[in-house]
């Protein structure tokens, strides 16, 4: 698995809370980075059972783009209906936001521990840790106990660039 491009993604999970009340929270970088990539493809959102459903073709792929409605916490309650469709860990791609990358920052990491992010934390329990990550760096608050607050408050900047950035690397890594 040391090609990125080589793993065939069929599913698309961005994390984030439901609600009005978080829609532009830096814990939702998954919801918006999911949502313009629904809207790139013209795809529209379906609710089943515990998360918003959308269908897009990205590089000639069918891809099932999700955003759990079960609170971060609870994320990986989504991969087990992808599991029973024979859509494995590896074929799973996750967009988060991360903590430890500075504001706007958008990579790629396969595989890994949670680092304390609850919601990769939830699917790795679901799946095993062996699906790649698409990152949305939000920088850090400078004290560990505001953490909370922090990723529950409103980005202080535009977001339309990051997530731009993180939808050229999703494209890149399904063509």
């Amino acid at each position: 698995m040391n090609k990125i491009e080589k793993l065939p993604i069929k599913a698309i999970i961005g994390l984030g809370n439901p609600g009005k009340q978080f829609e532009n929270t830096r814990h939702n970088a998954g919801f918006l980075v999911l949502d313009a990539l629904a809207d790139k493809y013209g795809a529209n959102w379906q609710v089943r059972d515990n998360k918003e459903v959308a269908e897009v073709v990205i590089g000639g792929k069918k891809v099932i783009l999700i955003k759990p409605q079960t609170f971060m916490n609870s994320s990986g309650k989504v991969v087990p209906s992808l599991l029973k469709q024979g859509i494995k860990a590896e074929n799973i791609l996750v967009v988060h936001d991360e903590l430890e990358k500075a504001p706007g920052v958008v990579d790629v990491k396969v595989a890994g521990s949670h680092r304390g992010h609850n919601g990769l934390r939830s699917i790795i329990e679901q799946c095993g840790a062996n699906f790649v990550r698409v990152r949305i760096g939000i920088g850090r608050p400078v004290h560990k106990e505001d953490v909370g607050e922090y990723v529950l408050s409103n980005f202080s900047y535009d977001v339309s660039e990051f997530v731009d950035s993180a939808i050229d690397v999703i494209e890149t890594l399904l063509d």
